[in-house]
């Protein structure tokens, strides 16, 4: 399963009840991509759709995970989860190798030659942005 299979699973199991054009905006994807994984998540058994008509009074259709589904979403939940906290460590590590590196280098005055950054102090501006360093 590849990474927009499982987040396409992620957002049915939040929300089974959005539309295929809305999954497309939420994802970022083009609607034909996400109508391909989709029917792909029916095909392998993941989902179920479900015809209803929706408050316009128009045919619509609710997507559930079916128990292999759920399993094969916390099988995969796991498994990001797990590469996500490796590749968090290493990014420790190659700050603090980069922290030592700029402690090293001096300038001619025998003070250090920039800024000494926290890693909390790397993120999003007030504004919503991120900071420019």
């Amino acid at each position: 399963m590849d990474e927009t299979h499982f987040n396409t699973l992620r957002e049915l199991a939040r929300d089974g009840s959005l539309s295929q054009r809305e999954l497309s905006r939420r994802m970022g994807l083009s609607l034909g991509r996400v109508n391909y994984v989709v029917n792909a998540l029916l095909k392998k058994g993941y989902i179920k759709a479900r015809r209803f008509k929706n408050s316009k009074n128009k045919i619509a259709y609710m997507y559930v995970l079916t128990p292999k589904g759920i399993s094969t979403k916390l099988t995969h939940t796991y498994g990001f989860l797990q590469m996500k906290l490796e590749e968090f460590e290493r990014l420790k590590k190659e700050i603090e190798m980069l922290r030592r590196e700029t402690d090293q280098v001096k300038s001619p005055q025998g003070t250090a030659a920039g800024p000494r950054f926290k890693v909390s102090d790397i993120g999003p501006d007030k504004s919503g942005g991120d900071q420019l360093l």
